[in-house]
């Protein structure tokens, strides 16, 4: 699932930053500086006071154990439980802590794929958004895990170390280093033209493929709650709706103090608003279990994206004379 979205990116494009120091900083400062907490404030905020009484305050989530780590049953490890289900060990957690989980890491994952297109569609400068794909890309190779740990810890989630680096491993530095490799041997011999129109061609329908049959396991995995509190969905796409919404409205109106042109403040505005799901719902799975609340929660990140992201892109064609024209 990630790796034909990886051998899209163009890292040469990271050499041109320089040229674009403003909107590079601006996306930067709100994806790692901002964002990762407003979405843990903000998704504490509804689900741990507002909607905790709605979602169950005795509600229970069964999720992975931590890798490496033993415990007997009945040991607590931070707001979780040892418990076993069939058999295995498993931490018993409180349900809207899960879907937390699933948000915070949502919110460590700026988008590196869809924002091609919410960016195009909102006729920005394309080649700023090559850029950025290329150094978010790279950032979340070393800011993915601290930022996710340390979030994870604050909300009193298991921190599964091990696991949370073997995810960065597998999930984004493997196909990263796959896709640039593979990406610089295919052009050297077939050429650029060939790679975009042939190759990206056979790979995009893998994505999407793997991501349906992804969606498909996991509402089966959580039928049962969904069936029993059928809002479950609601509560948690509430808070994932502010946080895009916010995130980009924060980096829209800076860019508009800081004087870029309609070009750069779009795409810079939507790479913040915008998640990189497939990261997120890899991780989610990998570290608390396919039939968690946090990879649910990951899920309903991908079900309000595509008409949020369109309504935000439909609010930067109607505001383009608040920016300087494109000299």
């Amino acid at each position: 699932m990630m790796y034909p979205i990886m051998v899209k990116i163009d890292f040469t494009e990271v050499l041109k930053a320089g040229k674009n120091i403003k909107p590079v900083g601006l996306t930067l400062f709100v994806n790692w500086a901002i964002k990762p907490f407003t979405m843990y404030a903000i998704a504490m905020v509804f689900l741990g006071v507002l909607f905790k009484t709605f979602i169950g305050t005795e509600a229970l989530d069964y999720i992975k154990m931590p890798l490496g780590l033993d415990l007997p049953v009945g040991a607590e490890h931070g707001a979780g439980t040892v418990v076993l289900v069939e058999g295995v060990k498993m931490l018993a957690v409180p349900l809207w802590r899960s879907y937390l989980a699933g948000c915070i890491l949502l919110g460590i994952a700026p988008c590196t794929a869809m924002v091609l297109v919410w960016g195009y569609l909102a006729k920005g400068n394309d080649g700023h958004t090559l850029i950025m794909v290329a150094i978010n890309s790279l950032t979340m190779l070393f800011l993915y895990g601290p930022l996710g740990g340390f979030l994870l810890g604050i909300g009193r989630l298991p921190v599964p170390w091990k696991a949370l680096l073997l995810s960065i491993g597998i999930y984004v530095a493997l196909p990263l280093v796959a896709g640039f490799i593979s990406r610089k041997l295919i052009v050297a011999k077939k050429g650029l033209d060939w790679f975009n129109t042939k190759f990206l061609h056979i790979l995009t329908p893998v994505t999407i493929t793997a991501l349906l049959v992804t969606l498909v396991l996991l509402f089966s995995f959580k039928g049962e709650v969904i069936l029993s509190n059928p809002l479950t969905i609601l509560w948690i796409a509430i808070p994932l709706f502010i946080q895009t919404n916010l995130i980009f409205w924060l980096a829209y109106g800076l860019a508009r103090v800081l004087k870029l042109t309609y070009q750069d403040a779009a795409p810079s505005s939507m790479i913040g608003a915008s998640n990189h799901f497939e990261v997120a719902i890899a991780t989610a799975v990998m570290l608390f279990g396919l039939s968690s609340g946090a990879a649910l929660a990951t899920v309903v990140g991908v079900l309000i994206e595509v008409p949020v992201m369109l309504m935000l892109v439909r609010i930067c064609l109607r505001t383009q004379g608040w920016f300087k024209p494109k000299n």
